[in-house]
């Protein structure tokens, strides 16, 4: 094969993202060239009329281009990054545990998303989230019991895939046992083949079973599957068991190949190679690395190994042949369903409803609702990566247009006075965290304000695995829907 054929073929197999709200020149020449996918992020976004505009100028380049985008709804959302999400994540869901409302919460995105112009969602996040200290995964994670969220996995995977955006189950085989975010270095999964079976595979297998479209893989090094390669660059991960032990036959699909995990003992385009040649079909890549610079050196590096016989010509054709077919899948799907009108982002009543439902209350509800405007406390935690730093989160503003006179204070780790509570005065005091088990700082901090104030009511947005106080208020996520639903029970009926 020529060399500008084996071009054609690497571009294909690419999803690189870009910086602006409309693409770039190199984009649209790419799109004419190979290029078979882009990935969207929250820099990319403004709102949903330029989200459809920007997409239709992809279509209008490649009509069957596959359009991706990292919206897990709850805490990880790109199209409502500048509001929060209105629809409540993997954690509340799984606090509800209802699968007919899983699927109708990602029915709910997956009209959205359509209208968008968005066909491949990397989401649900089928992650066992079984242990408390994962710093990356938390409420992006169902739960921690492997059929709790196996269930909600397909259900989810089932509710997008009708309203025809490919789904695509996350991170294989299971980021949830760590305490270590793949961003920033190698997690190791030191769990048995047997525990891996009865734990963080059982949700994939049931994503399989549900006809998910796409498989993304994980940074992670998991010695009983592997002693040596990480499961993105693995063909015994990739092609042992998840293509012939699970039966998966569609489009795998790496995490973002720039992240430290693989990086800083492969190299960028290393990663990439090793990845394809592995079993994956999709590099994905441009969350930090996102100009044509990086995706022209990916793109040479994948047709060098194909010359010098590190990467078999066959198996990139399979992998561009895999896209291809994901991308004619979203495009029958398409044609097959009505066009929907451009959302307006002004809430989803099936979110809301479904974020009322995931709270919980411990110890004296009747405490509830509160008596006057409250003075409300939030200690704010960094931040991962797959989070993003543009999403707003916090109850105060919803419980202030709900009750006029709320005031509220934030601190970070180093800005927490002797007394939270101080400026509060005779007010009721609400203390909002955010996966308080997991900061130190943070749990000293709501010490020393309980101790004050021991009225003060606790509303935890992240993992409720530390429950304090006398009053306790578990949303489940840190999400626009959580934070309105908490405030209404805060400051009871109109």
């Amino acid at each position: 094969m020529s060399e500008r054929n084996l071009a054609g073929l690497a571009a294909a197999v690419l999803q690189p993202g870009f910086v602006g709200t409309t693409p770039p020149d190199w984009v649209c020449r790419w799109l004419g060239e190979g290029l078979g996918s882009v990935v969207l992020f929250a820099r990319n976004v403004v709102d949903p009329g330029q989200l459809a505009a920007l997409t239709a100028t992809l279509r209008a380049e490649r009509p069957d281009v596959l359009v991706a985008i990292d919206e897990e709804a709850g805490d990880v959302t790109r199209i409502e990054s500048a509001l929060g999400s209105s629809r409540p994540g993997n954690f509340a869901l799984g606090a509800v545990d209802d699968p007919a409302l899983t699927e109708e919460v990602a029915r709910d995105l997956g009209v959205d998303l359509a209208a968008l112009g968005v066909t491949l969602n990397y989401a649900p996040d089928a992650d066992v989230n079984n242990n408390p200290a994962n710093p990356v995964i938390g409420v992006r994670s169902f739960g921690a019991d492997p059929e709790l969220v196996a269930r909600h996995t397909a259900a989810w995977v089932r509710g997008l895939q009708s309203a025809g955006v490919a789904a695509c189950a996350k991170h294989f085989p299971g980021h949830g046992d760590t305490r270590v975010d793949s961003h920033h270095d190698l997690p190791r999964i030191n769990a048995s083949r047997a525990r891996l079976d009865a734990g963080e595979l059982v949700p994939f297998r049931a994503a399989v079973a549900a006809g998910v479209q796409a498989v993304m893989t994980g940074h992670l090094l998991v010695p009983a599957l592997d002693e040596e390669l990480p499961a993105t660059l693995s063909p015994r991960i990739l092609g042992d068991l998840l293509r012939e032990e699970l039966g998966f036959s569609g489009v795998v699909i790496t995490d973002a190949v720039e992240m430290r995990a693989v990086t800083d003992r492969y190299g960028f385009a290393g990663a990439a190679v090793r990845a394809l040649a592995a079993g994956a079909d999709a590099v994905c890549v441009g969350g930090e690395r996102a100009d044509e610079d990086a995706a022209r050196h990916l793109r040479d590096a994948i047709v060098a190994a194909v010359m010098a016989g590190e990467l078999p010509e066959e198996r990139l054709a399979e992998a561009a042949k895999r896209v291809g077919q994901l991308a004619a899948w979203t495009v029958a799907a398409r044609a097959d369903r009505p066009a929907a009108a451009v959302p307006a982002h002004d809430g989803s009543p099936v979110g809301l409803a479904a974020a009322r439902r995931a709270l919980r209350v411990s110890g004296a509800s009747a405490a509830l609702p509160l008596v006057a405007p409250a003075h409300v406390v939030e200690f704010a935690p960094p931040r991962n990566i797959a989070i993003g730093p543009e999403t707003p989160w916090g109850i105060a503003a919803p419980l202030a247009a709900l009750r006029p006179g709320t005031t509220t204070a934030r601190f970070a780790e180093l800005e927490v006075p002797a007394d939270p509570t101080a400026e509060a005065g005779g007010r009721p005091v609400v203390l909002v965290v955010r996966d308080l088990h997991r900061h130190d700082w943070m749990r000293s901090a709501v010490e020393r304000a309980l101790a004050a104030r021991p009225d003060a009511v606790v509303v935890e947005l992240g993992v409720p695995e530390l429950v304090v106080g006398r009053v306790h208020v578990a949303t489940h996520g840190a999400t626009r829907a959580g934070a309105l639903a908490a405030a209404e029970l805060l400051a009871g009926p109109r």
